[in-house]
C-alpha cells in the first residue's frame, strides 16, 4: 500500500483542490490511503479535509484527519507516519496538484526490494506577478530543478528506502534531508506531473529563498556526509553566463533576491514555498 502523509498549516484555500486530485487518481497498485496531519491551524483545514472521507470511500482509498493543536511540519510527519499503514510513503504538500497517473506510477517506481526514491515532473503553474514569473523562468533552468526527482512539493520512498532514518529530524529542509538519504541511481523521476505553485512577489521571494538557504547550511552543518549524493552538475561562470543570456530579465530577478538575501531584507521568519 502506498500511504500518502499531507501536512496541511492553515491550507483552507488549498486542500480541498489537493484532495480532489489526489483521490482522482487512477488505481494505485496495492492500494493508498492518504493521512492529512492539520497541525497548529487557526482556519477549518481539517473540517474542509474531513469533507472527502465520502469521496475517498468511494475511490477505494483509506482516509484519515489528524487534527494537531500544536504546529510544525516536522511534528506532522512524524505523526502521520505513526498513523501509516503502507510500506510506500509519499509526502505531499497541500498546495500540489497531481495528475491523474502520478501515484500510480510512483507506486510502480517503488515496487521492489531494493531502496528507491520517487517523485513526478514538475510543473510551475503561470504566476500572478511579473517578478514571480521571470524568477520561475529562470529558477527552471538551474541543475537543481533540471536534475531527476528533485522532489519539492512531493517525494516518495519504498519500504528499504524509509529505513534508512527513524523519526523525522527537527530540520528546516526535510526535502533535501530525505532526497540525499539516496544515490541518483536510487532516484527515480516519473513521467507523470504535479502543479507546484512558487510564491508570489518579492518580498516573499526573498523569505523563502533564505529559508532554503538556511536549511542546505543546516544539513551541511548536521549531516555533512549526506551532502556528497547531491550530485547535481556545478553551473560555473559559463553557465550563469549562458543562462543570463537567454533570459537578462531572469537573471536580474534572480540576483535580486539572492543579493537582498544576503543583506538580510524580507524577514526571517517560516515562509511556504508559494
Amino acid at each position: 500500500m502506498l500511504s500518502i502523509i499531507l501536512p496541511a498549516s492553515n491550507e483552507a484555500s488549498y486542500i480541498g483542490p489537493c484532495l480532489e486530485a489526489l483521490l482522482a487518481s487512477t488505481p494505485v497498485p496495492g492500494g493508498a490511503e492518504v493521512i492529512v496531519v492539520a497541525n497548529g491551524c487557526r482556519d477549518d483545514t481539517a473540517a474542509r479535509a474531513g469533507t472527502y472521507a465520502a469521496q475517498a470511500e468511494a475511490a477505494g482509498w483509506g482516509f484519515t484527519v489528524l487534527d494537531l493543536a500544536q504546529g510544525g511540519k516536522i511534528r506532522a510527519l512524524n505523526a502521520g507516519d505513526a498513523q501509516a499503514r503502507g510500506d510506500m510513503r509519499a509526502y505531499l504538500d497541500a498546495d500540489v496538484i497531481v495528475s491523474p497517473d502520478l501515484m500510480a506510477q510512483i507506486a510502480q517506481a517503488l515496487a521492489g526490494e531494493a531502496a528507491r526514491y520517487a517523485s513526478g515532473r514538475a510543473v510551475i503553474p503561470r504566476a500572478q506577478s511579473a517578478v514571480t514569473r521571470a524568477y520561475a523562468r529562470f529558477w527552471q533552468t538551474l541543475p537543481f530543478a533540471q536534475s531527476d526527482a528533485p522532489g519539492y512539493g512531493l517525494f516518495a520512498v519504498n519500504a528499504a528506502g524509509r529505513a534508512r532514518w527513524g523519526e523525522f529530524p527537527d530540520l528546516i529542509s526535510d526535502d533535501t534531508f530525505v532526497r540525499l538519504q539516496f544515490g541518483p541511481d536510487e532516484r527515480v523521476s516519473c513521467a507523470a506531473t504535479y502543479r507546484w505553485p512558487m510564491i508570489e512577489g518579492f518580498e516573499s521571494l526573498v523569505r523563502v529563498r533564505r529559508r532554503q538557504d538556511q536549511g542546505v547550511a543546516q544539513i551541511a552543518s548536521l549531516h555533512p556526509e549526506i551532502l556528497e549524493r547531491e550530485a547535481k552538475p556545478k553551473m560555473g561562470l559559463r553557465g550563469v553566463l549562458q543562462r543570463a543570456g537567454a533570459d537578462p530579465l531572469g537573471f536580474a530577478v534572480y540576483a535580486a533576491v539572492s543579493l537582498a538575501v544576503r543583506l538580510r531584507r524580507g524577514g526571517g521568519e517560516w515562509a511556504r514555498g508559494r
